[in-house]
């Protein structure tokens, strides 16, 4: 993703076929109620041919979030580098992208945000340690923001974490078929996000 905002473009699945079967069973059946054998089936592999690969169910999992997790850092970083210097500039855009993301590789995300108790100990800090670098773009905006005099909110680092919490939950609920289009859900959230670390005054139509 090098050309300009293609971080704003999503283009069909980004998993191998394996992943892919995987995080279908997940959504449906949930990790533990998920057999190798199926997600074998769902890939069009056999059972020796998916181990070749990934050598266990929480090496299919991890390999999920491990994807999910560079894919949105990866888009976050291009949106926010496109977006330039202004506080307000690269929220929108860092924003924007986490809204994306969450509308269009939402089952990814809600397996991300459901499965980490499935995560063994090494795996779920591996997964937390990027979590917290996604979150914390986010939050140097909210600071540069806050000493610029662009955003007012009292609370930066409590306000920028419920933009991502809002961000996140999209996965739980939303629908292609809903009553909005992904660009009007992101106009609509993304000037509830800047209400959130008071940017009202920096709206802009």
């Amino acid at each position: 993703m090098t050309a300009t905002h293609t971080w704003r473009t999503y283009e069909g699945s980004n998993l191998s076929p394996a992943l892919a079967s995987a995080l279908n069973t997940f959504v449906e059946q949930g990790y533990h109620g998920t057999s190798v054998r199926q997600i074998a089936a769902g890939a069009g592999l056999s059972v020796p041919g998916l181990y070749h690969h990934f050598p266990s169910k929480q090496a299919l999992l991890v390999g999920i979030m491990d994807a999910s997790m560079d894919e949105l850092l990866e888009r976050t970083r291009s949106a926010e580098n496109e977006a330039g210097s202004s506080p307000i500039d690269r929220f929108d855009a860092v924003v924007e992208s986490l809204l994306l993301f969450h509308i269009h590789r939402r089952d990814a995300a809600f397996v991300c945000s459901t499965e980490i108790r499935s995560l063994d100990s090494a795996n779920r800090a591996a997964y937390i340690a990027k979590r917290d670098e996604e979150q914390r773009l986010l939050d140097a905006i909210v600071l540069d923001g806050v000493e610029s005099g662009v955003f007012d909110t009292p609370h930066p680092a409590d306000a920028s974490r419920a933009v991502t919490t809002m961000c996140v939950g999209l996965a739980t609920w939303y629908r292609p078929d809903g009553p909005m289009a992904p660009g009007e859900l992101v106009a609509v959230y993304l000037d509830i996000a800047r209400r959130t670390v008071g940017a009202v005054n920096g709206i802009r139509e």
